[in-house]
């Protein structure tokens, strides 16, 4: 039996032992299994250190760039897509190296860049440009709220991590909440022309999770946060979340797409599961640091 043979009788042999409804999973379980992958390197990236926090910020803000600007496209736009790429993923690593000075360097870089582009490439205008900054800031720049929070000295190790860990937590917690009561209660819809299957019932739900969740973050040590603090934190932070998710739902409409993409099946485009993220990850952070539960050390 030659190579190409054995290879194909163990692929038969495979096949012949996966249970049936492994074979063919239907929607529920696609999404179950995406998400439980997403959520294992998320878990994994934060809790190990700050670089692998930092590589875990890179690739999402790298990926949801090109997903951002691949819909553009459509959108009659022609955004610069290698430099707002880079920048994008420049973000997290100039937070991680220099704090805020290097966003700053990073935004003046790749304005500096693209004003470059816009002035010798003669199909390119001012519109194009906008796009592709606001395409780096909006996927990179926001999310590297995220680092701020990782630096932080007043929070140890595993702290650290245990802090972000429950800000995607309160994020997600507001999704499941706002879709579940929504999908058994909803009647009254929230942005009907935006996103028609939201409801103010879903809404109001996913507050009432993410304040919770903040709510037991004041347990954490190292977060100097009163339970008052906590509690409203909760609400602005799922209110930037909400507005993330119609943002990227308007962005979606305009532009003709049902997903942003096709990486996670059964979820569409990792844009599509970061899009509440990005806001609340600038606002935890600013939050934190004016409140003064961590110490501004940038």
């Amino acid at each position: 039996m030659n190579k190409k043979s054995r290879k194909e009788s163990l692929k038969e042999f495979a096949r012949e032992k996966t249970p049936q409804k492994l074979k063919n999973p239907n929607d529920l379980q696609v999404r179950f299994r995406t998400g439980f992958i997403y959520i294992a390197i998320t878990l994994v990236c934060v809790l190990v250190n700050d670089i692998s926090t930092m590589v875990l910020l890179v690739a999402t803000a790298g990926i949801c760039a090109g997903e951002f600007y691949y819909m553009l496209r459509s959108d009659a736009k022609l955004p610069n897509e290698l430099l707002g790429i880079v920048g994008a993923m420049l973000y997290p690593v100039s937070v991680w190296l220099f704090g805020l000075i290097g966003a700053m360097l990073v935004t003046l870089g790749l304005l500096i860049s693209l004003l470059v582009w816009y002035v010798f490439w003669m199909r390119a205008r001012v519109a194009d440009v906008g796009v592709s900054l606001f395409g780096a800031a909006y996927t990179g720049l926001l999310i590297s709220g995220f680092m701020v929070i990782r630096m932080s000295d007043s929070l140890e190790f595993p702290w650290d991590g245990i802090v972000i860990l429950a800000i995607f937590l309160s994020v997600w917690a507001n999704d499941v909440f706002a879709y579940l009561v929504g999908r058994k209660i909803g009647r009254h819809k929230l942005a009907p022309r935006t996103s028609p299957a939201k409801s103010w019932e879903g809404f109001i739900a996913g507050l009432a999770a993410s304040m919770l969740v903040w709510a037991a973050m004041v347990f954490i040590p190292g977060l100097s946060m009163s339970l008052l603090q906590a509690l409203a934190f909760g609400l602005v932070c799922g209110l930037m979340g909400v507005l993330g998710d119609l943002a990227e739902s308007r962005i979606k409409r305009n532009s003709g797409f049902k997903d942003s993409g096709t990486i996670m099946p059964g979820h569409g485009g990792l844009l599509d599961r970061c899009d509440s993220l990005f806001l609340v990850a600038a606002t935890s952070a600013i939050l934190l640091v004016a409140g003064g539960c961590i110490p501004y050390g940038f």
